[in-house]
């Protein structure tokens, strides 16, 4: 066991740093232990586990990653609403769960398994039978049920080859399955996360199909709510619209952060897997004032 080092003080020098994946407290394959197993064959020596609306595999995470001398960063992706988009919010939570975040967290619940019902009513129109037990199924444990659950019992069922094909046809933006009536507004999921003492980091903005002015707008919206950081990179993506983007945040002094968006294993992604980083003037969020704390600990 290696104690990790100091966080670099740019993003270029991010290597084995990750701050979003998943695990089975929500959509993930692997259960928490396992998916920190993995960080550490991969050289990941700074994590964040980013489970849909939920820190319950934070605990079990933290223990595992103690073990294997790799620092856990407790977080949340929080589901909201702006413009009728579906927006994703990363919470990094350095003191943890604190405040309106705890009822946040307890609203969302609620609001995935009303939303799971509305998806599966949606999709047994498509031909899906007994949608919500399929997707349960899928899921395998009691926790709220996601798009990805239908997804993988719409390819079971034989409706669709495969899961790619289940979002573009009827779980993806604007499709008949992506129900966002459930989550609430943008501004309020950053308001939890602030009064947490967390960081609020826009969720991967380039997979929102938005064209730049309106990506700007986004941008502009979420600093005004007290969001403070956007991830610069989330898997991969194109380097000049990487670059684009680093320019949209510096001009709103906001920080960057960066995640694989990692699910499961055997796909192209894979935890501290991600394009590279462009020459940019954005600070990582890890040197924002409430990261201190977490970020000393490394020293």
């Amino acid at each position: 066991m290696t104690a990790p080092s100091a966080l670099p003080a740019s993003l270029a020098e991010s290597q084995g740093i990750d701050f979003h994946m998943h695990s089975t407290a929500s959509d993930g394959a692997l259960s928490p232990d396992e998916l920190v197993a993995l960080c550490h064959r991969k050289g990941v020596n700074c994590m964040a586990l980013t489970d849909h609306d939920t820190v319950a595999g934070v605990e079990a995470a933290a223990k595992a990653a103690a073990a294997l001398g790799i620092r856990l960063l407790p977080a949340t992706e929080l589901s909201s609403q702006w413009r009728g988009v579906n927006i994703h919010v990363v919470g990094l939570l350095p003191v943890g769960v604190r405040g309106s975040l705890a009822s946040g967290l307890e609203f969302q619940a609620r609001a995935r398994e009303a939303r799971a019902e509305d998806i599966a009513a949606r999709l047994e129109k498509l031909g899906l039978a007994d949608a919500l037990t399929r997707a349960r199924e899928q899921a395998g444990e009691l926790r709220p049920l996601g798009r990805p659950d239908f997804a993988r019992a719409m390819v079971a069922a034989g409706l669709v080859p495969d899961i790619a094909t289940a979002f573009k046809k009827h779980l993806g933006s604007g499709k008949p399955g992506d129900v966002k009536a459930h989550w609430p507004y943008l501004s309020e999921v950053v308001e939890w996360i602030v009064a947490s003492g967390g960081v609020a980091v826009l969720a991967h903005p380039l997979r929102y199909g938005m064209t730049r002015r309106k990506r700007g707008l986004l941008l502009d919206a979420f600093r005004e709510a007290g969001g403070e950081a956007a991830e610069l990179v989330s898997g991969f993506q194109n380097p000049d619209v990487t670059r684009d983007l680093a320019r949209q945040l510096d001009e709103r002094g906001l920080y960057g952060s960066l995640g694989s968006d990692f699910h499961f294993p055997g796909g192209p992604l894979a935890p501290g897997t991600m394009s590279p980083i462009p020459r940019t003037a954005v600070a990582p969020v890890w040197t924002h004032p409430r990261m201190v704390t977490f970020a000393a600990s490394l020293d």
